[in-house]
């Protein structure tokens, strides 16, 4: 049996969406126990009978304006720092949750752990592309390290390269370093420093340069940046995904009769091209490089989204891609 713990109280629309996700993965899935941690009568509100969930009562909430280091400390009974515990004591095989990322993070690194030989865990989201044949990328570092070392992104592409193999089933993952052109030396000293010990590792299928226009084509698997970049490349395209749907929608109900009629027809292609990029469909973001699987759904994430990211949790548990990292690490 596969075991979740999850913050039922993180998140803009907890517990009623975590507490329904969890209701339609525990009736799609009957290999998961669920572990829910919160207001016992507000989960219950939602939450149907099911022999395979328990609730943990827990007293405090981290927010999303509670810093996140002062938070795991201070906050000991909060939802999400209990659901860590179970997680670090074996109780149960996964953390997620929707709350406060910071927090989440910390949680994951200071309750949790890291993996030993990994300097600093990455937080690695899955993003959609254009393409058919190869429909999505990972992204590492999305946003858990604003300063980042070569050695550590070289670590982050063999985190990466795992999850790729293990969990997605890419057989020969392709990774490529974010840089500012395609050529080998370009970039900044850090950029140079990563391209040596990417190209110099035969365990991983290193391709070279890529720049943040190709990312979408679905020309890689695996697009190795620091923290900082990452954060604002994923921010960006969010941003522009939302935006453009937003002018397109407006556009075609606002241009008179003709174009409404229009807009009609081609409704289900639009539909159609709104959910291939619809990120929640990939589950939540993963924070690679800890003793445990932690994983981050958006903090608007409704049921659907909650959903997928337990379905996600549960192939990771059943690939067995971090027990697979671990014994790599160790052997260094």
């Amino acid at each position: 049996m596969i075991k979740l713990a999850i913050d039922a109280m993180g998140g803009d629309n907890a517990p009623q969406s975590v507490v329904e996700g969890v209701n339609k993965a525990l009736q799609e899935f009957e290999d998961l126990e669920i572990h829910l941690f919160g207001d016992t009568e507000a989960i219950k509100t939602y939450l149907k009978d099911n022999d395979r969930v328990k609730i943990t009562e827990t007293t405090e909430i981290i927010t999303g304006e509670d810093e996140p280091v002062k938070a795991i400390r201070s906050k000991k009974d909060s939802s999400m720092v209990v659901a860590a515990r179970s997680v670090r004591e074996g109780k149960t095989d996964v953390l997620l949750s929707a709350g406060n990322t910071g927090a989440l993070l910390s949680a994951g690194l200071l309750i949790v752990g890291r993996i030993k030989g990994i300097d600093r865990p990455g937080l690695m989201p899955i993003i959609p592309t254009v393409n058919p044949d190869s429909p999505q990328f990972i992204l590492m570092d999305a946003g858990a390290n604003a300063d980042s070392k070569a050695i550590q992104l070289h670590q982050h592409a063999i985190l990466a390269n795992y999850y790729a193999q293990n969990v997605l089933g890419i057989q020969k993952p392709r990774i490529g370093l974010l840089n500012n052109g395609t050529e080998e030396g370009k970039g900044d000293d850090l950029r140079k420093e990563a391209f040596d010990l990417l190209n110099n590792d035969p365990s991983i299928h290193f391709i070279g340069n890529v720049e943040a226009k190709e990312l979408l084509t679905g020309s890689l698997d695996i697009a190795i940046t620091d923290g900082f970049t990452g954060n604002a490349i994923l921010k960006t395209l969010e941003g522009t995904a939302k935006n453009i749907f937003k002018v397109l929608k407006d556009s075609l109900m606002n241009s008179g009769v003709k174009t409404k009629l229009g807009a009609l027809l081609v409704k289900s292609s639009l539909k159609s091209m709104a959910e291939k990029f619809d990120d929640t469909k990939q589950g939540g973001a993963v924070l690679l490089g800890v003793k445990h699987p932690v994983i981050k759904a958006h903090g608007s994430s409704d049921s659907e989204a909650i959903y997928n990211a337990i379905r996600q949790a549960r192939q990771i548990v059943d690939s067995k891609a971090v027990e697979k990292m671990k014994e790599y690490f160790n052997q260094d």
